[in-house]
């Protein structure tokens, strides 16, 4: 956890003024005792008034010091920690936008969620108990024995008896608790993907009637998660009783023997009251510790699983000195290229060998599995190759800036994705200074105007989380739309076209080729219709270039390609 606190740098300045606060306040704490002991001894004991008015009064503005002191140490301590945990969220966010597919693969969406929300509040909590008490309980604690002494020494043995007792009870409670606190966060990880998926997935659990089921999952984690939770509990609700006994027998203890020297005439009574406030002083101060003991290990368990987040290693990262790529636009072209997913016994591709220039459309098919789409991750450096080459204007991907290499490619996923927003602002999400004009001439290529149009609020109509409330024909047109609006060197289309009727996607493609005549684009189908058409085919197959050339050069040398055409066209269509 500590290597999380190097991110307070920026508030050592508030840090230094919750000391200085806590420090006063312990002072004022541990004065007003020995004032009340004086107007005890001194006052009361002589019948004097004035003393009594004149100490009482100056233990009055001290506590109201204190008080005041104390509430503005809190206040900074929260300010700081609220600060604290808004840095860490900021840090996270930032590594894993910084992750291949790779990392997030390993790591998983859901315990990501987790790790940057309740992990990060975890230690937002914790950070605010080590500000305002990590301070005030030692300072008490050690301020409260050297005052307690002077008041009197032969009451010091039973201090001596009870905070050994104390420090066991509080070692075997956390030594049963803190393997638990791991499993806890552990358990919200796996109750945190559930709900996930069943919130993601509802259409297909309806449509499967599939509803008891998950809720029966979701019980299960639930469940899970509160039996842990419950063994925590029953474990720390220990030792707060514990903790009181102990205080109140400490001072039973006090009271009892304390009298018995009061009696002899060796101790006054004012002596006794001061030490037994002392003693509960110096014991809270430790019960304020145990709460630091309480949170601390959860608080420990979540920066381990933070600093793993920060920590991991990236597949992925820019050269320390990117070179650009100004000589050429827009060419790319794989060399003897070969890739495994981690963990894979087998290659997804192998030497792959091709070029692409501006001007040219080359269209990429085959059976699933065959490698489409892990090629075209390749152009874009969502993974590294194994051995081999991938260049973007001459230049080898890897030794260009990420930023510098997707800003010349437009892409349309396999997967739609739109955000929460308006159909403008999805669009604009290609390019964040695009005009309105810019939006619609997108939008009217992409054959999206036509349903913008029928919508009450046109562009500023508001698209749910993962554009749920649009249809998956027309979340291709405004994904294609948010690729178009960049105007790139290079357009990769992953199966963009699979959910457009033949009427949407001929239009489409006609107004579409004058936008990226210019430009080296990439199609990749399933359909052969859709790649007929194109400069260069290249067919893949278990990983493999089993033929590239035209459509008739293909129909001729390549048996794959025949049996993919076979399988959807007629004779009729072939002839």
């Amino acid at each position: 956890m500590i290597k999380l606190y190097r991110f307070l740098k920026q508030y050592k300045a508030y840090i230094g003024v919750i000391i200085l606060l806590l420090f006063t306040q312990v002072l004022s704490d541990l004065y007003l005792p020995m004032l009340m002991a004086d107007i005890v001894d001194k006052g009361l004991a002589n019948k004097d008034i004035n003393y009594i008015l004149k100490i009482g009064g100056f233990m009055l503005l001290i506590a109201a010091g204190g008080t005041g002191c104390a509430i503005m140490a809190t206040y900074l301590s929260s300010k700081t920690a609220v600060g604290f945990g808004r840095i860490l969220r900021e840090k996270i966010f930032a590594k894993v936008e910084s992750f291949s597919l790779h990392e997030f693969d390993k790591l998983g969406t859901a315990t990501l969620i987790t790790r940057t929300t309740n992990d990060v509040t975890q230690i937002q909590q914790v950070s605010v108990l080590i500000l305002s008490m990590m301070v005030t309980a030692p300072l008490t604690c050690v301020g409260g024995v050297i005052m307690a002494l002077q008041q009197d020494k032969s009451l010091a043995w039973v201090l001596v008896v009870a905070i050994p007792i104390l420090f066991i009870v509080i070692g075997v409670t956390l030594k049963r608790g803190l393997p638990l606190f791991k499993v806890m966060q552990e358990k919200i990880d796996k109750l945190n993907l559930v709900l996930r998926e069943k919130l993601t997935g509802i259409r297909v659990v309806r449509a499967f009637n599939r509803i008891e089921k998950e809720r029966v999952r979701f019980d299960v984690a639930n469940a899970d998660l509160m039996n842990n939770a419950i063994q925590v509990n029953v474990i720390m609700a220990v030792l707060m009783p514990a903790m009181m006994l102990i205080m109140n027998l400490t001072t039973v203890a006090l009271i009892w023997f304390g009298a018995l020297r009061i009696d002899d005439g060796t101790m006054q009574i004012g002596s006794l009251l001061a030490f037994i406030q002392y003693a509960t002083q110096i014991l809270f101060s430790l019960l304020m510790l145990v709460m630091l003991f309480i949170m601390v290990p959860r608080a420990q368990v979540s920066a381990v699983r933070i600093n793993e987040v920060l920590e991991t290693e990236l597949d992925i990262i820019d050269p320390q000195k990117p070179k650009p790529a100004n000589s050429k636009r827009g060419f790319v072209e794989f060399k003897e290229v070969s890739f495994r997913y981690p963990g894979a016994d087998q290659t997804a591709l192998s030497n792959i060998t091709f070029s692409a220039k501006p001007g040219e459309l080359t269209a990429i098919i085959g059976g699933t599995g065959s490698g489409k789409s892990t090629l075209i991750n390749l152009i874009t450096r969502f993974y590294d190759v194994e051995s081999g080459s991938v260049l973007v204007d001459g230049v080898d991907v890897r030794e260009m800036s990420q930023k510098a290499l997707r800003a010349k490619i437009g892409f349309v996923p396999q997967k739609t994705v739109l955000f929460s927003g308006t159909i403008a602002e999805n669009i604009k999400y290609g390019k964040e200074d695009a005009t309105r004009e810019e939006i619609e001439h997108a939008a009217q290529v992409a054959q999206a105007t036509e349903f913008v149009s029928e919508i009450e609020a046109g562009f500023d109509h508001q698209i749910a989380q993962g554009g749920t409330n649009v249809s998956g024909g027309q979340k291709q047109r405004l994904s294609i739309a948010r690729a178009l609006i960049r105007k790139a060197e290079i357009y990769i289309f992953d199966d963009s076209f699979s959910a457009l009727d033949f009427k949407t996607d001929a239009k489409l493609r006609a107004a579409l080729k004058p936008e990226i005549a210019d430009a080296t684009v990439f199609i990749i189908a399933q359909s052969v219709s859709t790649v007929r058409d194109a400069d260069r085919i290249i067919v893949l197959d278990d990983g493999q270039i089993s033929g590239m050339g035209t459509h008739k050069e293909l129909l001729k040398t390549c048996k794959v390609y025949r049996e993919i055409v076979a399988s959807q066209l007629s004779e009729e269509e072939l002839a």
